[in-house]
């Protein structure tokens, strides 16, 4: 699943070369690491010290990546500080969705790299299967599902168009959670893939929004 979510990533960030980045919401360092190996200057927001992962904290301490602590909400930097700015897992949990995406935007120059759960998908009837996905995950909560033209207009009402898309997964990630196994997951995901399926079914889906 890191696998899947850091590809779609490297992907969206294809045509920018070493940049500025600001991971909102990344203390869990599933992609920042890998972003400063390749060169980008990646600053990294959480909201606590503690919710830095062991993972993250040697490239800290060696000074590859830099850490923010502050409002997620509300990244505590300068209007355009940062050429990009990504935040995952954010979108799904938000009590305040048209404010977390204008903290965003605002923080970056040119594009915010967002993920989220589309109701293009099998996530269309998650409420109904939650029981069951908490029985597998454990320690899963309630998300939001979104249609695509809401995320695109709450990113419009911040003066930026959509830019990318790319879907992760076409069948349901507790799915493969369930399973455990990444090579039985690559090789159900396949067919999905070479269909097209994916592309229009898949999630969750990682967005790439440019500023206008």
């Amino acid at each position: 699943m890191l696998e899947r979510q850091l590809a779609a990533t490297l992907d969206l960030l294809a045509d920018k070369g070493a940049t500025t980045i600001l991971d909102v919401g990344g203390g869990h360092g599933q992609v920042a690491g890998e972003l400063a190996r390749r060169g980008h200057r990646v600053t990294v927001l959480a909201s606590a010290r503690e919710a830095v992962s062991a993972t993250l904290q040697p490239l800290i301490d060696s000074g590859d990546v830099k850490l923010l602590v502050g409002d997620l909400r509300e990244p505590p930097v300068a209007r355009g500080d940062f050429d990009t700015v990504i935040s995952y897992r954010l979108l799904a949990h938000a009590h305040d969705l048209p404010g977390l995406v204008g903290g965003l935007t605002r923080a970056a120059t040119r594009s915010v790299i967002v993920d989220y759960a589309t109701t293009r998908s099998f996530n269309a009837v998650a409420e109904i299967f939650f029981a069951a996905k908490k029985g597998v995950e454990k320690n899963t909560r309630p998300f939001l599902v979104l249609r695509d033209a809401d995320v695109i207009a709450m990113f419009g009402a911040s003066q930026c168009r959509a830019a990318g898309r790319r879907p992760q997964f076409f069948w349901p990630m507790a799915l493969h959670r369930a399973h455990g196994s990444p090579a039985l997951a690559r090789a159900v995901e396949a067919p999905a893939a070479a269909l097209g399926l994916r592309a229009l079914f898949g999630s969750p889906v990682i967005a790439r929004f440019d500023h206008v």
